[in-house]
Parts: C-alpha cells; sequence; structure tokens
C-alpha cells in the first residue's frame, strides 16, 4: 500500500483524496462541462460521492494514490487526478544469475491519469504544476522505470499537453474501452522514462518560470 501524500508547489497542491473534498469537485464538476468531451467527470453529488468512494478503495487496496488537484490562487478544489497502474515487475522470473538493472523499487512503472480540471483553472500553470510534482515523485521518490499517460486518441488538446511534458508517443491501443460519448475509445499511449525526466524536468521547470 502507498501512504497518502501531499504534493504541493507554487500553483497547486494535490491533497490525498477523501470525502471532505466532495463539495469541492461536486463545485467543479458541475459548472461548464463544455471541455469534459472525451473525459469521464462525475456530474452530481451522487455520482462524485461514488466516484470518490471507488477512488478510496483502490487505494485502500493498494492500486491507486488519488488526490483533490487544489488551485493556490483561486484557494479551492478545482479537479482531481491520481497515480494508478501502480506495477512491480516480477523480477524472480529472471534467469538464473541475471540481475536487475537498477535496485528494485517501489514500483516499476506507475501511470498518471483519471485527470480533469475546472474550466477555471484550465489553462493556467495548476496542470503543469501538478504533473511535474508528481513525475517527480514517481522517478525521485518511488524510483520507477516509466510513467505513462493515455488519453482519447481523438483529444487533440490532452494530446498536445501530453507531448509537451517531454512524453513520447508508444502507440495508439484501438478498440481500448469505452469511451465517456458511449463509442468505442481508441487510446493514444505515452511514457516518459527515467533517464528522460532530468531533461523534461528542466524544460517543465522553465516554463513555469515564464
Amino acid at each position: 500500500m502507498f501512504a497518502p501524500i501531499v504534493l504541493e508547489g507554487t500553483h497547486v497542491r494535490l491533497e490525498p483524496l477523501s470525502t471532505d473534498h466532495i463539495d469541492g469537485l461536486l463545485a467543479a464538476a458541475t459548472g461548464d462541462r463544455s471541455s469534459f468531451g472525451y473525459t469521464v467527470v462525475p456530474c452530481d453529488r451522487m455520482s462524485v460521492a461514488a466516484y470518490v468512494t471507488d477512488a478510496l478503495e483502490c487505494a485502500a487496496a493498494g492500486h491507486q494514490v488519488p488526490f483533490a488537484t487544489v488551485s493556490i490562487a483561486l484557494h479551492r478544489v478545482v479537479g482531481s487526478t491520481r497515480f494508478y497502474e501502480l506495477d512491480p515487475w516480477d523480477w524472480t522470473a529472471l534467469s538464473p544469475g541475471a540481475e536487475p538493472v537498477a535496485q528494485v523499487g517501489t514500483a516499476d512503472r506507475a501511470s498518471i491519469g483519471h485527470t480533469w480540471i475546472d474550466p477555471a483553472a484550465q489553462r493556467t500553470p495548476v496542470n503543469t504544476e501538478a504533473k511535474l510534482l508528481m513525475l517527480d515523485h514517481a522517478f525521485a521518490t518511488w524510483g520507477v522505470r516509466a510513467v505513462r499517460l493515455q488519453t482519447d486518441a481523438r483529444n487533440t488538446r490532452s494530446r498536445t499537453a501530453i507531448a509537451r511534458l517531454g512524453c513520447s508517443l508508444d502507440g495508439v491501443l484501438r478498440a481500448d474501452r469505452p469511451a465517456s460519448d458511449g463509442t468505442i475509445r481508441d487510446s493514444a499511449i505515452f511514457s516518459i522514462l527515467a533517464d528522460e525526466w532530468p531533461d523534461a524536468r528542466h524544460r517543465l521547470v522553465e516554463r513555469l518560470a515564464v
């Protein structure tokens, strides 16, 4: 199980998701929803409560680390994000005498996703800094070898944002899952590796400083 953590920067604070965030998430999710077209976002109190409950159950099982996204400038919850697919590899399956390429960490690979943000905080530094904080934690604290992010293949805006983080497109997984609009989703899969992160981190820090 992964311990709850707080990640805080200049523009955003990522707090361990709890039932105390339901009202804030509800307000963030039920205003202008026009930018949520390719994203599953709860739409009323019942669905927000169910969303939080499901996330907390996954956290208790050790599968996810969910956050409430708090805008420091707006002084309120503006969305949610989480780590998921926290995968330790089975190093015991190596050939006899083989050694791991590096010390085995908490997880070998992590995904970042389930991300949605109130339109009032979109096109601000909130999401970029949140990703910076999460990627830093995954690589520096957990020692992962890769972080994955994915989005609906039709979501050009999200794909551009992920690429700007320094991630590379690994490919498109066809007919991956139900899409938020009831169609069948193709997922664009991106990743960034541990040895790519220092340069990507430097560029993100520079962007946030502008």
